[in-house]
């Protein structure tokens, strides 16, 4: 007690390659943060910028991730017993959000916990004062951080926090429970285990509180999880708490302690467990993270008293979980009763395990991620060394207690098994009997191993990037073989005009090449003179299957009276060269459609969509009617609030009524959708509907279907003044089904990389996107995009443009093997996928869509046998989220101006430009206007966009193309050696590169490397004043107007509502196809029922770093 103790962290502009304090003389004590994004907000790729300096800076970190409630930030708070939270609020409805934080803690006596926060621009400054006064310490605007910097906003928030005074802990067992008012039981036990961390307690309050923990120590056992790094411990120990809630009914209570190192150069830790945790969120649960803090090994030093602390809280078991350990590591065994390891079946030779001491020790051996290749093997390794340890030569080595288990999946029943193996042991050691729920599982491996891609297709992406260098390869072959061709065929004309004999030879080298020519090569030179006559007039005739003739315009005539032509075409000599670029690019419209999938742009149909998303289904109809009023082409953009975007229903509980109808319509039911598209007819050719929804979007799309059948039943009746017969009805249906045009966004994979609206977990995400296609096979739906596989949120969470495509197209072929192994085939389904990417301002996002046609063309037609149609990429551009600035807004669409021509300029099938005030608000009519308006003045006004290739051709596009596609194919080779995209998400590779891309831009825009005219760069001479602009936000009446319908709709429905949710669950849990079921069910069910109901069957999203 007599050392010196430091109550001041280091800074986070401290040096931290400076030598670290002598233990001896000096004992740091870290300040702990928690950091979060908000509920219903996936942005968290800020949050995940500052939760790294604050450890950098010797801040032990309990990061909770995207998507959190203000009930979770705050039970994490108390039960980790922070100095302060740090929370992150893009989506809106921050206003209440933050109040409701200082709310909480102010109920729960936790005032001195520091809030801090920020949002971009979207805080506006005024709001910024209201919470400061309301009691949050300190919301920081662009503005802080254009003057403070990353770090300097991190030194403020730590200058701001102290760690307080823990002279007032009690060690009275009577005091720590929970059965005191106002979770002040909970709140003292947070508050002691601090104490011991600090080895605040005195003499006598250590010898009180250990004798009175021996006096539970028969009664309260302690199970120990330890294992090597990446076995998933943290996810197995979430699934284990799961089965005791399940099984006790939650009549059990559990304390969790986890456990995580301390980086010792810094004194930070990242306490990353809970971040993993879907169970812990109940009363009957109380969960601790604490780091090693200097201890040598994997426990810390005062890991004993922690214990005792536990025993004393009135819980019935206490689950301990270490950090990853190596082969010799047991250090855990002396705390605890039940010691269990985990494991992967990738530990290397057998011999391997005779060096694990755990194995020595452990009662249970769990081979987790069993789905792995290999795990039957290890499986049996395991049993058989496990044999050997305890000389149990009378037991068959699989009567060992050894279990396989995938944690990732929901309801595994290995992961059942050995919970049931293990509840059997802890009741032996103490652990108090209670009525059992769960039923029995008799095995001790997972019944099946059911993987999304086949272990034999993992290296898909490999053969992918192998196949598209081989197409280029042979390009060049074929092109030589052209080339030497006219070579030969020019000497033997100048010889005979010379008057001299041309060798026979000549002609026998000519045939020799010819016959080594592929015949599409030859096919395409020999055609090419035709194509020539073809363009080179004022019109182009098409003679279709059917007779008849599409007739197009070739040219436009300029105010200087030249004729400008839509397509332009090279004017090479050199055969070779010539056939190059027909295999290489080749016209828009022709294979490897680099130029764009369609020969011609539709005649008075620009690619330009009409956006909107705000308040309720009435207000955004409106706005969509105001802006589609001169559009033949009803090309409806939809936002949804992040509210709908999570899969809930609008409710009156601060944290989520502040978000009801902010930055996106809210929609619910399936009334909501078709006051929506009300007034639209669904079916006309020239309408189609794009929806930016992920989790959610098998729920949403099945409204829209619904309300696109009952749009036309109510003509049939209008028309007919009846309603149709049974026969009728069904035809109406199937018209509807295949003529409705547009697409639901869907795409799962990219929201789990990017981190952001994802809701269930991942494989059962995965199914339901497979059973949408299926469904969409069945009934014929061939105009409607099944999925929009999304480069546009992975670039706005941080990746650079190369990262953007590489991963969304490795997303796209991920669902091309997946779809395959469910037996689809290629062409029924390849159609049905399209391709959304974001455009910035690098160089590279010029050549985004040719490189991305061409490899998917060239694939897709090499490896996978595709038809035309199916090697044909469709892609919607959205201009940059991440170029929009809180300063110098109006600089804004400059910027989207530049991106929007190089969209067009790369035949993009669809556009959409961000509105300049985005960056602080959802956009207002003005600047949804204006955002349209640019492109209408490229489309109309720019001269070169009346040519639809202006790209080919030159130098530096040629060059950016084999750059960015080469640079592509070897991200290819490093996910495919990951295991394809699904094991490299595993690992967090795509999750983490993104990551770091972000704060590599982020450090060089702060320290003004990296040039942003208004931001660092050519700042104004005069302190910019706040932009005042209008707000879109919904009202009052909006938000209690959607409240009122969705509880009115859920009356009117209730007698139907649970036999349907019911039916829905059945159905999913016997493997039949959900989406079918679901399109019955949005008839009188909420969005936010059948998210609840879906969870039960499918499982929570598990978040990540």
């Amino acid at each position: 007690m007599g050392k010196k103790m430091n109550t001041s962290p280091l800074s986070a502009s401290a040096s931290a390659n400076s030598a670290p304090s002598d233990p001896a003389q000096e004992k740091v004590i870290p300040l702990r943060f928690v950091t979060a994004a908000s509920l219903f907000d996936g942005h968290d790729a800020a949050i995940n910028i500052m939760r790294r300096i604050l450890q950098g800076a010797g801040v032990e970190v309990i990061h909770l991730a995207h998507n959190r409630s203000v009930a979770e930030v705050v039970q994490t708070a108390l039960q980790e017993d922070v100095q302060g939270i740090a929370i992150s609020s893009y989506q809106g409805g921050h206003v209440e959000y933050f109040k409701y934080v200082v709310d909480l803690l102010k109920e729960a006596g936790a005032e001195h916990i520091k809030v801090f926060g920020g949002g971009g621009g979207v805080i506006i400054p005024a709001e910024i004062t209201e919470l400061e006064a309301y009691g949050v310490e300190r919301i920081y605007s662009p503005y802080d951080g254009q003057n403070l910097g990353l770090v300097g906003m991190i030194d403020d928030m730590i200058e701001r926090c102290s760690l307080g005074a823990y002279s007032d802990v009690t060690v009275a067992a009577a005091e720590l429970t929970d059965e005191l008012s106002d979770n002040r039981g909970r709140n003292n036990l947070a508050r002691l285990i601090t104490a011991i961390e600090r080895d605040k307690l005195s003499p006598e309050q250590q010898i009180s509180l250990r004798e009175q923990a021996q006096f539970l120590s028969n009664t309260v056992p302690v199970l120990g999880i330890t294992g090597t790094g990446g076995a998933g411990k943290s996810s197995l120990t979430d699934e284990l708490i799961r089965r005791f809630r399940q099984d006790s009914a939650d009549e059990l209570k559990i304390a969790v302690l986890a456990i995580d190192p301390t980086r010792r150069k810094t004194g930070g830790a990242l306490l990353g467990d809970r971040i993993r945790m879907n169970a812990i969120y109940h009363p009957s649960i109380y969960m601790r993270s604490i780091g090693t803090r200097g201890a040598t090994g994997e426990v810390p030093a005062a890991l004993t008293d922690i214990i005792c602390a536990m025993r004393l809280g009135g819980f019935d078991l206490v689950v301990v979980e270490t950090p990853g350990i190596g082969q010799g590591d047991a250090g855990i065994v002396p705390y605890v009763d039940i010691p269990i390891y985990v494991m992967t079946p990738e530990f290397g030779a057998q011999s391997q395990l005779e060096k694990i001491d755990m194995l020595d020790y452990a009662e249970l051996a769990i081979i987790n991620k069993f789905d792995r290749n290999g795990s039957d093997d290890a499986y049996r390794d395991v049993c058989k060394q496990m044999q050997r340890n305890r000389e149990a030569w009378t037991q068959a080595p699989d009567e060992m207690p050894v279990f396989g288990t995938i944690a990732s999946r929901f309801n595994d029943d290995g992961v059942s098994a050995a919970y049931q193996e293990l509840l059997v042991l802890l009741q032996n050691r103490g652990l108090r009997t209670f009525k059992q729920h769960l039923a029995k599982v008799d095995r001790r491996t997972p019944s099946e191993k059911t993987v999304v891609v086949p272990a034999d297709r993992q290296r898909y992406l490999a053969e992918i990037a192998a196949s598209v260098r081989n197409y280029h390869k042979h390009v060049l072959v074929q092109a030589n073989l052209a080339r030497q061709q006219q070579q030969l065929a020019a000497t033997k004309t100048m010889l005979l005009e010379s008057g001299s004999d041309a060798p026979e030879t000549i002609d026998s080298l000519i045939a020799e090449r010819k016959q080594a020519m592929d015949a599409k090569a030859s096919s395409l030179l020999e055609n090419w003179p035709s194509v020539v006559d073809a363009y080179s007039g004022d019109t182009k005739v098409d003679v279709l299957p059917n007779g008849k003739e599409i007739v197009t315009k070739l040219n436009t005539i300029s105010l200087a009276g030249n004729k400008i032509s839509r397509v332009s075409l090279p004017r090479f000599e050199d055969h070779g060269e010539l056939l190059k670029w027909l295999m290489r690019e080749n016209l828009p419209g022709e294979f490897p459609y680099t130029a764009g999938v369609f020969p011609f742009k539709r005649e008075g149909e620009d690619p330009a969509r009409m956006f909107a998303g705000e308040g309720d289904a009435f207000k955004t109809n409106r706005r969509f009617k105001a802006l589609s009023e001169y559009s033949d082409a009803k090309r409806l953009s939809t936002a949804f609030d992040s509210v709908t975007l999570y899969g809930f229903d609008p409710h009156e509980r601060p944290d989520i009524y502040g978000k009801v109808g902010n930055a996106g319509v809210s929609i619910c039911t399936l009334d909501d959708m078709k006051a929506l598209y009300d007034g639209f007819d669904l079916c006309n050719p020239t309408t189609s509907v794009s929806m930016t929804i992920n989790g959610p979007a098998p729920t949403i799309l099945a409204m829209f279907l619904n309300t696109a059948i009952d749009q036309q039943v109510a003509q049939f009746v209008a028309e007919h003044s009846r309603q149709p017969k049974d026969d009728e009805f069904q035809e109406l249906r199937s018209n509807t089904l295949t003529r409705v045009r547009g697409t639901v966004q869907a795409d799962i994979l990219k929201e789990d990389q990017g981190q952001n609206t994802c809701i269930f977990s991942t494989e059962f995400s995965l199914r339901m996107m497979g059973d949408m296609q299926q469904y969409f096979i069945n009934e014929q739906i061939r105009n409607f995009y099944s999925v929009s596989i999304s480069g546009y949120h992975i670039a706005e969470a941080g990746a650079n443009p190369i990262s953007q495509l590489a991963f969304t197209l490795s997303n796209g072929f991920t669902f091309v093997e997946a779809y395959l192994a469910r037996g689809m085939k290629i062409d029924d389904f390849a159609p049905n996928l399209s391709f959304f990417f974001s455009n910035g301002m690098d160089p590279e996002y010029t050549v985004m869509g040719r490189v991305a046609r061409r490899i998917w063309a060239t694939s897709m037609r090499d490896l996978y046998d595709a038809n035309p149609r199916s090697q044909k990429l469709k892609y919607h551009i959205q201009t940059s989220g991440r170029s929009l600035h809180a300063q110098e807004m109006n600089f804004n669409d400059i910027r989207t101006t530049l991106q929007a021509l190089i969209a067009i300029y790369d035949n993009c099938n669809s556009l959409h430009t961000n509105a300049y005030d985005e960056a602080i608000t959802t956009p207002t009519e003005e600047s949804v206007r204006r955002a349209l308006a640019i492109q209408l003045i490229i489309n109309q006004e720019w001269g070169l966009a009346k040519n639809e290739n202006p790209s080919q051709g030159a130098f530096i596009i040629d060059e950016l193309t084999d750059l960015v596609e080469e640079a592509v194919l070897q991200e290819f080779e490093k996910i495919s050696d990951r295991g394809g995209v699904l094991g490299a998400m595993e690992t967090g590779y795509q999750r983490g590169k993104i990551q770091e891309e972000s704060l590599y831009y982020e450090h060089k825009k702060h320290d003004g490397s990296f040039p942003i005219v208004g931001v660092n760069t050519f700042l104004s001479e005069t302190e910019e004043e706040p932009m005042e602009i209008e707000l879109a936000r919904s009202t009052e009446a909006e938000k209690q107007s959607q409240i009122k319908r969705l509880r009115a709709f859920q009356k009117a429905h209730s007698a139907e509502s649970a036999e349907v949710l019911k039916r829905l669950q059945d159905t999913v849990s016997d493997g039949g196809n959900g989406f079918e079921v679901l399109m019955e069910a949005v008839r009188v069910c909420s969005l936010g029922e059948i998210t609840n109901a879906l969870f039960d069957v499918g499982g929570q999203y598990r978040r990540s770093m």
